[in-house]
């Protein structure tokens, strides 16, 4: 059925003029702030009779979309509204007390990924740690987890490696909408935030994003379609190895590779492996942008063929460890940014442990066997945060 699941958005205007009357308020925003009718937040909040909307907030991507992953950017003003769109991806990642300042309230409306180093989660945890620190309200309007919420998945963010990609202590997938995560990170800090989730209606924890009816914008540039969004959460490791993760393709995630890949023999060692519901394929791309940008890597195809059994970190591990025993003179871990960070596939992957153990006998293995234990413990604490039934 067409638009049966409702937003937090899809409830703002009339729960707007109740709730924020009387206030001003900030927006953080992005393009996939729509109703289900379409109709962008920033226009349901500029359009509330009884509040007024007095400033914009913008994370990575911009709050129009236009910048690609990684791109910092300044403070600037929206053409369309007028209003400053204060930047939390470049100077700042944390609102200031200046770009609070005259606020009651902010509201949150970004369509995430329920994914840990997908940004959008890390700008929410310093926005609720701002919002705690200078007395704000915090809005969270409810979205779905696009791959539902029946499960979590992966390792735990470990201590010393808090980055951009990884604000919070949750494992790689957190199986929960943006509002549950957001009341769970509030029960979890020593200085919670005054915080209201205005709730989905009609989702239910089995839904994919598929399932919803909801009009699908693409979160980022490189996230375009759901087959992205279902092997993001494992081939994203690839973003710490000198291997194109398909960024500057029509694929991104999807496809991996390098110049030097032998990808028939890997598609052949993989698909020996049985992994559950999913086949590996060779093919050919040319990256039109980052890593490889302009060159003809050979690659690999990840096809999902069962998403019900399908894992997807377990999936890029073994793609990752058959690369390195077939390239071993090749295949690289990025270095880190400064001398004082740690290497990107740490912070991505939540400790060294992927680095520093993946190629050992019984690596993989112990990698797995921990990361399962920490899913488990995380699926005990989330249970207490659900706002949805199956």
């Amino acid at each position: 059925m067409a638009n049966f699941v409702m937003t937090g958005a899809d409830s703002l205007p009339e729960w707007g003029e109740k709730n924020l009357s009387g206030k001003r308020f900030g927006l953080l925003t992005n393009p996939t702030g729509i109703d289900s009718q379409y109709r962008s937040t920033i226009s349901i909040c500029a359009g509330l009779q009884n509040a007024e909307l007095v400033a914009l907030f913008a994370c990575e991507h911009g709050i129009r979309g236009d910048k690609q992953a990684g791109v910092k950017f300044s403070d600037e003003t929206d053409p369309e509204t007028g209003l400053t769109v204060y930047s939390l991806y470049g100077e700042h990642r944390k609102p200031t007390a200046a770009m609070l300042e005259g606020l009651d309230t902010v509201v949150f409306d970004i369509q995430d990924l329920g994914v840990r180093f997908y940004t959008y989660l890390s700008t929410l945890v310093y926005v609720m740690q701002a919002c705690a620190e200078h007395g704000k309200e915090l809005i969270v309007l409810d979205r779905p987890n696009p791959l539902g919420g029946r499960r979590a998945a992966g390792g735990y963010l470990h201590e010393g490696f808090h980055s951009m990609v990884g604000a919070w202590k949750i494992p790689f997938a957190t199986g929960l909408t943006i509002g549950e995560f957001a009341s769970l990170v509030n029960d979890q800090m020593a200085n919670p935030c005054t915080l209201q989730v205005v709730p989905l209606q009609n989702w239910k924890r089995g839904m994919e994003y598929t399932d919803t009816g909801l009009p699908w914008l693409l979160p980022s540039p490189n996230m375009p379609t759901m087959d992205t969004v279902r092997v993001y959460t494992g081939n994203c490791l690839f973003e710490g190895t000198n291997l194109s993760e398909g960024r500057g393709t029509t694929r991104p995630f999807e496809m991996i590779g390098a110049p030097w890949l032998r990808s028939q023999e890997l598609c052949g060692r993989l698909n020996g492996l049985h992994l559950p519901g999913v086949y590996f394929h060779p093919v050919t791309f040319v990256p039109l942008s980052s890593k490889h940008k302009g060159d003809l890597c050979n690659g690999v195809m990840t096809f999902v063929t069962d998403k019900s059994i399908y894992e997807p970190i377990p999936a890029s591990l073994h793609l990752i460890h058959q690369i390195m025993k077939l390239h071993p003179e090749e295949f690289e871990w990025l270095p880190p940014y400064s001398p004082e960070s740690p290497c990107f596939i740490d912070i991505l992957s939540g400790s060294d442990k992927v680095r520093t153990t993946l190629h050992l006998p019984g690596g993989l293995d112990g990698i797995l066997e921990e990361w399962e234990a920490d899913r488990l413990h995380f699926e005990d604490i989330r249970t207490a945060y659900f706002l949805y039934d199956e």
